[in-house]
């Protein structure tokens, strides 16, 4: 975790096994207004979603990771397990086929900048769960 999880802000777990992808991630997400969680494969990801998904509104997942959830088998699992979390999936080398990725999942190819990343939170996170910078920046 890079933030105090007790404010106002909305959380974000990023999960990346790549640590500079995951800190520019990170650092996209914090820019946007995001209280930011960290970890560095999907099986770690769903044991801070066991302890902190009551705070949590985006996962933000690349797809390729070590462990038992790949990407998109954590998309999915956070789907079932926790509605209310918008998803995020990224990737430079694997594409989501059919039913890969949950409903409502958004897919974003590596390299990706932080308008790019912007635009996608813009259209799958609901108004109410959307932090007060990145309202700012699309609508202005």
């Amino acid at each position: 975790m890079t933030s105090d999880p007790s404010t106002a802000s909305p959380c974000a777990l990023v999960v990346d096994d790549d640590s500079m992808i995951r800190m520019d991630a990170v650092d996209i997400l914090e820019e946007a207004g995001f209280t930011t969680f960290e970890a560095a494969s999907g099986d770690k990801a769903l044991l801070v979603l066991e302890e902190h998904h009551a705070c949590m509104t985006l996962l933000f997942t690349d797809v390729q990771m070590p462990g038992v959830h790949d990407g998109f088998a954590l998309a999915r699992k956070v789907a079932s397990a926790y509605p209310h979390i918008s998803i995020v999936v990224a990737s430079g080398q694997t594409k989501p086929r059919t039913h890969d990725l949950p409903d409502g999942a958004h897919f974003i190819a590596k390299p990706f900048s932080a308008k790019i990343v912007h635009r996608h939170l813009h259209d799958v996170l609901p108004d109410e769960q959307k932090p007060d910078p990145l309202r700012k920046k699309i609508s202005a």
